[in-house]
């Protein structure tokens, strides 16, 4: 196909269909989606896409292949995975495109950490092996509920699956605070924001701001201070049925910003209330190397291990996994 050839759709049909996010402002990306459409597509499976995502796919594209329109010649509750070619924020925008239905993600990671992506550029090609074989299994992943309220109106109700931050709205004075957990205040001051996470975000703003990891199979919530002036102002772990609120106080009349997942935004004016609570919707994920996940946090931050010999005698939780995995020099 030149570069002006227009983009090729196909009617859905009772095949498999998988549907393909891909961040298509970049090169890689869009080669990735080809290679990936390709590939579905001779294994005899649907790949599907949306008709933006399409339409910039397809310039360029030597080789076409059908592709299915969503929305249009295939509704998403016929899809049976989505696969998404790029980074975390790339898995966060698909997260919010699908978050009324139960189609589970695999990411493969194009950009830098990648925390939530399943496998990296390179394991492309086995990635859509294992989805047509059916080789895979789905993980759900803890997301919260975030509802802003003032004057006793709720003017926002939404979600997030890494974070809600509430931060500053100007960089020059800082927002004056009251954090509380189960229905009580807990402490008051002043500071640059404050992350509610989940343990999936852990690994992201919460951990930037000074949190702890914690591990994704842990049911728990995750309240974190940044810059505060105050003594008490340590990260928070709650249980998952607790409730975290944050109240901006009028004192000095700093107004603040609401950020989920760093993609959706709502200016808070003083004197609003941030509540957050577990959702009864999880995130579904799927996962194709159920390798444990301190191995993901070494890959991932590129951790030292050099000289670790593991347990004197091997159990089965042991022996199941290769010290070379952890360290392939050893």
């Amino acid at each position: 196909m030149n570069e002006t050839s227009a983009p090729v759709f196909i009617d859905g049909n009772d095949t498999r269909k998988i549907l393909v996010f891909a961040h298509t402002g970049r090169s890689e990306a869009r080669d990735a989606a080809r290679a990936a459409c390709a590939q579905l597509h001779a294994a005899g499976l649907v790949p599907v896409m949306n008709r933006a995502d399409l339409e910039a796919l397809t310039q360029r594209w030597q080789n076409p292949v059908p592709v299915a329109v969503a929305h249009e010649s295939v509704a998403l509750n016929e899809i049976e995975l989505g696969v998404v070619l790029g980074g975390d924020g790339s898995i966060l925008r698909a997260a919010e495109m699908i978050r009324h239905t139960q189609i589970p993600l695999v990411g493969v990671n194009l950009g830098h950490v990648g925390f939530l992506a399943e496998a990296e550029e390179f394991d492309l090609a086995e990635t859509v092996d294992r989805i047509v074989s059916g080789d895979y299994t789905v993980e759900e992943r803890m997301a919260i509920d975030v509802k802003v309220w003032k004057g006793g109106e709720k003017i926002l109700d939404t979600w997030a699956l890494n974070e809600a931050s509430v931060e500053k709205g100007n960089r020059q004075k800082m927002i004056e605070v009251v954090i509380e957990v189960d229905r009580r205040p807990l402490s008051g001051f002043g500071c640059d924001g404050v992350v509610l996470a989940t343990p999936t975000g852990s690994t992201a703003y919460a951990f930037s701001g000074g949190g702890p990891i914690i591990w994704p199979s842990v049911e728990a919530m995750l309240m974190v201070p940044l810059s505060a002036h105050a003594l008490f102002a340590r990260p928070l772990v709650t249980a998952p049925t607790s409730m975290m609120a944050v109240e901006l106080l009028p004192t000095n009349g700093a107004e603040g910003v609401l950020w989920c997942d760093g993609r959706r935004t709502r200016d808070l004016p003083p004197g609003a209330r941030i509540e957050v609570t577990r959702s009864s919707k999880p995130v579904r994920l799927a996962r194709m190397h159920p390798a444990p996940f301190s191995e993901r946090l070494v890959r991932k931050f590129e951790l030292p291990t050099t000289g670790w010999r593991g347990p004197s005698t091997a159990s089965p939780a042991t022996s199941a996994l290769p010290i070379s995995r952890l360290n392939p020099g050893v």
